[in-house]
Order: structure tokens, then C-alpha cells, then sequence
């Protein structure tokens, strides 16, 4: 597969670096810190008043050179107006809705959406007395009508979490600004390699940064990039007013991790179409959902607007029972069981959908696999030996006495 961007390559080489002096390193160093001196009150209060700005040194809270650099990069791989560097992906995702929404406002969110993103809505929001209507993102007849006089946001991901259904981004968000919406998107699986959803007319993405811009399980990194500078401001605002921080390590593997970002999307794009490709041809599996797959809902609009595909997908299992599904989890000795994904080791985890707009219906167990850098020939030995245990008669083996 080939990038769509000749030149995305090498602008993670380049993007966020040391700026050019003889002798330089060729990474930005951990820069650790919190109070900054000046010498005279006139910087100190140029600094003050500037401090939103990245770039500016002011106080170890609002930033410093690396995680200036790393900004910087990220608003050239994703051609933003602005990004903003929060602690996690969670909290990218309630510091931008916390930003955009007030109290008596109505917020459209997709019904796929990652659980966290759902618990905050029905929790802390309802609390702040914002109205959340959950909506089928995927029926755009239908989600034209959500939109309300007092409609400010609109929440969904590409694709959903779970089960892999993907929007048409450019629509969803042409229907937000025909109504005078601000589009947010998670974008976490596709990270800047496969998409950049602001160029198909999002308001905001946001991701986990910890996932594949890391994509060593090692360091916790939310991002918020706006298309316009304006969001831009007012994110940036509400994550300084909230206090939230990004550690001096977490920027340095991120920016690490940039470096060899596009070959690792590559690596995980091959691995997991060839893990899902053997899956799909098992007599126990009732539907793989990979974007890249026509089986997929939403395949078309995959095609059209992403370059390729992460390695986390889901499989449908025809009817099994819950003993069978844990006995075949643990017998899998290559994934290792576990939240997050986007690193460089293979995951499974049982996953049970909440649905409000549209109920969730499958024959059978729902499994979310990540697949890493292991070799895919290893993987499908190990799910080869194991998938037995799904059914019944393979159960009956597995327990029978030597």
C-alpha cells in the first residue's frame, strides 16, 4: 500500500525537531520544569498575556520548547489551525465538549461512540444541564432531523468504537456547519497517516495520542487539533483553566514515535488485514468488521476518504456460550487481554456494545482484536488452536480428562 502523500515520510522525519545549530542533538530533550524567571516585569507580563500561544514560555503549566515542537508537528500532519496537548485521550475528549458547550445546549453524539465519551455525556454534562440525544450517524436522512434551534455540537468517530461502522465524515460535517454546528471527531484509529479528517471539513479532532502517535503502551497523550483558530482559543483556554498537563517523557516518546509512525501504520494495516482475511474464512465466525472489508457498513466512505487501516478491528462469533468465549480468550497466548490498543502487541478483549439509537444485534460473541508487529502467521497459529473452544463440541474436548 502506498501513502497517499508522497511526503508525509518525510515531514515525520523532520516535523518537530531541534531548530538547526552546529552540533545539535537529533531529538528534543525531556525538559522538566515549572517556574520560569525572567529579568525584567515587562517580559514577565509580555509572557503573561501571551501565555495561551505556543511557544510562549511562561510557566511549566502552559508548556515548553518540546511540547512547542511537538504541537508545531502535529499541526502540519493534520493541517490545523491549532493543536492542544492534554494528559490522556479522555481528557481530550471532555476538555473540548467542556469548551464547546454550555447549560441549556443540545449535543448530537454518535450511538457508537467510546464508552468514556458516553459516560461523561450522561453524567458530568447532563449535570451541567446540556441535552444529549444519542443519533445514528450512518442514516444521514435521519440525522438531519436531529438538529435543533439550540443544537451546538456534534460528536461521533471514524470509525465507531467496537463495532467499525464508518461515517461519511464529509457529509456529517457539512450537515453540522449547514446548521451552524461545530463538528468533533475522534479520529484515534486512523491516526494522521490514513486520515485528517479537518480536510474533509471537521471542526475538531481529537485522539488518544497514547495510541498509535506513542505506539509503545508507554506514555498517556491526548490531542485536540481545531480547524479554525478561534475553537482553537477556546480549547486551549478551557484546558489551561482546567489545569490538565502533559508530562516532559509522554512529549518525548510522542514525538518519538512520530519518527516511525507512517512505517508502523503500514506494518499494522498488512498484519491485520491478513489476521482478518483468515478470520473471515472460519466456519465459527459469523462477520468480521474491518473497514477494509465490504462486509463492513460504511466500506465505501473508508475507501474514499482513508488511505489505509489500523490493525484493530472487531469479529462477530456465531452463537457460543460465555464460558466457551472466556475459555477461548485464555487459551490465546500471542494476544494478551487488555484495554487500549495501537501499540506494538497483539489484544483481544470480549466487548459488549451500548446502544441507545439503534439496539445492537449479532448471532453471537462480539471480540475487538488488536494486532501489533507480531508475525500474522503466529497470530493465526494461535487463534487456530484456540477457536475449537468456541464451540460447543470443542468445549466438550477441552474439558475431558487426559
Amino acid at each position: 500500500m502506498a501513502d497517499s502523500d508522497p511526503t508525509l515520510a518525510d515531514r515525520l522525519v523532520a516535523a518537530g525537531r531541534p531548530d538547526p545549530i552546529e552540533g545539535r542533538h537529533v531529538n528534543m530533550p525531556i525538559e522538566l520544569g515549572s517556574t520560569r524567571v525572567f529579568d525584567t516585569l515587562g517580559a514577565f507580563e509580555a509572557a503573561r498575556a501571551a501565555r495561551l500561544q505556543s511557544g510562549t514560555a511562561y510557566y511549566g503549566r502552559y508548556g515548553n520548547a518540546a511540547s512547542f515542537k511537538l504541537e508545531s508537528a502535529l499541526v502540519e500532519l493534520e493541517q490545523a489551525a491549532g493543536v492542544t496537548l492534554t494528559s490522556s485521550g479522555v481528557s481530550a475528549i471532555t476538555s473540548a465538549l467542556l469548551a464547546l458547550l454550555e447549560p441549556g445546549q443540545h449535543l448530537l453524539i454518535a450511538d457508537n461512540v467510546y464508552g468514556n465519551s458516553r459516560a461523561f455525556a450522561d453524567s458530568v454534562l447532563r449535570r451541567m444541564q446540556v441535552e444529549v440525544e444519542y443519533v445514528d450517524v450512518q442514516n444521514l436522512a435521519d440525522l438531519a432531523l436531529r438538529f435543533k434551534a439550540n443544537t451546538a455540537a456534534i460528536l461521533f468517530e471514524a470509525p465507531g468504537s467496537g463495532t467499525f461502522e464508518v461515517p461519511d465524515i464529509p457529509a456529517v460535517a457539512a450537515l453540522a456547519s449547514k446548521n451552524g454546528v461545530t463538528s468533533i471527531l475522534d479520529g484515534t484509529w486512523a491516526s494522521p497517516v490514513f486520515c485528517q479528517p479537518l480536510t474533509h471539513g471537521v471542526d475538531v479532532l481529537l485522539y488518544s495520542g497514547s495510541k498509535h502517535i506513542v505506539g509503545h503502551s508507554d506514555a498517556m497523550l491526548g490531542i485536540i487539533a481545531s480547524a479554525d483558530g478561534n475553537l482553537h482559543e477556546r480549547i486551549r483556554r478551557c484546558v489551561f483553566a482546567l489545569g490538565d498537563k502533559v508530562g516532559g517523557q509522554e512529549v518525548m516518546l510522542a514525538l518519538r514515535g512520530l519518527r516511525t509512525l507512517a512505517l508502523r501504520m503500514r506494518e499494522v494495516d498488512r498484519n491485520g488485514r491478513c489476521v482478518a482475511e483468515w478470520l473471515a474464512e472460519q466456519p465459527v465466525v459469523a462477520q468480521v468488521l474491518h473497514p477494509a472489508f465490504d462486509s463492513c457498513p460504511g466500506h465505501a466512505a473508508w475507501q474514499r476518504d482513508f488511505s489505509g487501516a489500523a490493525g484493530l478491528f472487531g469479529v462477530v462469533f456465531h452463537a457460543s456460550t460465555a464460558g466457551a468465549v472466556v475459555r477461548f480468550v485464555d487459551a490465546l497466548t500471542h494476544f494478551g487481554i487488555g484495554v487500549s490498543w495501537g501499540g506494538y502487541e497483539s489484544l483481544v478483549l470480549p466487548v459488549e456494545p451500548v446502544r441507545t439509537a439503534r439496539p445492537w444485534h449479532a448471532p453471537g460473541p462480539l471480540l475487538r482484536f488488536n494486532v501489533g508487529l507480531d508475525n500474522p502467521d503466529t497470530l493465526i497459529n494461535d487463534l487456530r488452536d484456540a477457536l475449537p473452544l468456541l464451540t460447543s463440541e470443542g468445549a466438550q474436548l477441552h474439558e475431558q480428562p487426559d
